[in-house]
């Protein structure tokens, strides 16, 4: 069984003004590596929303009857002391991980990722890392085209959807994209290539080692601090929040029926548990022990006051697994969100929790103009001292036809 090695890139690593260059130990690997015919490669991204994917797909596939060896090639500008890269020798022992400068710019070719993987072949790819058809990207649709790959699984985003008057939802497949945006662009070189690509589009993801975590912070921040949540709209919108270990068998299912895969192409990728952005304010106030009653929700009006800073859309922008579990047998989440939500705000708190600076300034001008007209100055004040001028903010609360002349909003 392959034990774990990490092999640093031809780049450099810099102590004062000497440079290290290190050894590129791939390519003394066993030539075995050669014979291997199910040998999947994960092209893993520095991190973000999708930066623990890499670690849940490696895991994944780890037990999979097809697979018989993994290797990560880790964009090195990844942080080794955050997770989830911290965790690739404990919990990947038999996986190797390769770094490569994946993001350094449009100069990488198909040579350069050859060379640095000890000219291995893979059968199976699962990129998680390119945002578009040029530099390491083309790379490594060059290194599927070259190696004559079953399956190039592409982790694309749901984000270059562009719903219009027509579009269902959850939204499908069919729904108009961003031609122009970078996973679009991806996609088309690899069907011109003729490459069995299967795309796959997420939304929000969640994980015990994710390294991103904005979406749902944004709720816990306010709840412990006893703040409003202003919400858009009436907060009915939905949302799909899909745990990583979930997405990481969505992304894994094309295994299991690879012509159908092929012949589909596209699937949304989300969780098939949807919530308003309410009901997601009550389940992580029920995580963090705080009764429902004491939940202060402020819904306002968007085209007054923009995004400000809630994580997410402003009208209904979400997507299911419905084509997945059609085409490819995928038979749902088996995350629960509630549930997740208990060990994600302990880690809320181990990260700083309430003791977090946090920008509160939008959230304030939404709650004093608004129609339930919370009283707001001092608890405000408590956390993050506003440097508003109130008799602006009269203004514009008078100009929306919410407030009068006679009003009295100064913070005591």
């Amino acid at each position: 069984m392959m034990k774990f090695q990490l092999v640093v890139s031809a780049a450099s690593l810099i102590v004062g003004s000497t440079a290290f260059v290190a050894p590129n130990t791939a390519s003394q690997r066993s030539s075995t590596t050669h014979l291997d015919m199910s040998a999947a490669l994960i092209v893993q991204n520095k991190g973000g929303g999708h930066g623990e994917l890499g670690y849940q797909l490696a895991k994944a596939l780890t037990d999979h009857e097809k697979i018989t060896s993994i290797t990560i090639l880790q964009d090195d500008a990844c942080n080794d002391e955050k997770e989830p890269f911290k965790s690739y020798s404990s919990d990947l022992p038999d996986v190797k991980v390769v770094k490569a400068p994946l993001s350094s710019g449009d100069s990488m070719t198909s040579a350069d990722v050859k060379s640095l993987l000890g000219d291995a072949t893979f059968e199976y790819i699962w990129d998680n890392c390119s945002k578009g058809a040029e530099g390491s990207g083309k790379a490594i649709c060059d290194c599927a085209k070259d190696w004559g790959v079953k399956l190039l699984t592409y982790v694309s985003s749901a984000g270059m959807y562009q719903p219009d008057d027509d579009t269902t939802f959850p939204m499908p497949e069919t729904t108009p994209i961003k031609e122009t945006s970078g996973q679009a662009q991806y996609d088309a070189y690899a069907v011109e290539l003729g490459l069995p690509l299967v795309s796959f589009r997420p939304q929000y993801i969640y994980g015990e080692k994710s390294n991103k975590h904005d979406y749902i912070d944004w709720y816990f921040h306010r709840l412990v601090r006893e703040l409003p949540l202003p919400i858009p709209e009436n907060g009915t919108q939905k949302v799909s929040l899909t745990n990583s270990k979930d997405v990481a068998r969505l992304l894994i299912a094309p295994l299991d029926n690879e012509e159908a895969a092929v012949e589909q192409r596209f699937f949304n990728c989300g969780n098939d548990k949807l919530y308003s952005y309410d009901e997601v304010a009550y389940m992580c106030a029920e995580a963090a022990g705080i009764a429902k009653e004491n939940v202060m929700i402020e819904h306002y009006d968007s085209e007054l006051y923009g995004k400000a800073y809630f994580p997410f859309r402003l009208t209904n922008f979400y997507v299911a697994p419905d084509m997945a579990k059609e085409k490819l047998g995928y038979t749902g989440s088996q995350c629960d969100l509630a549930e997740d939500l208990k060990w994600y705000y302990q880690g809320f708190n181990d990260r700083g929790g309430i003791d977090e600076k946090i920008p509160l300034i939008k959230d304030a001008e939404i709650t004093v103009l608004s129609i339930t007209r919370f009283e707001v100055g001092s608890i405000y004040d408590k956390w993050d001292p506003i440097p508003m001028d109130w008799s602006e903010v009269q203004e514009l609360g008078i100009e929306a036809g919410w407030m009068e002349e006679e009003d009295d909003i100064s913070i005591n």
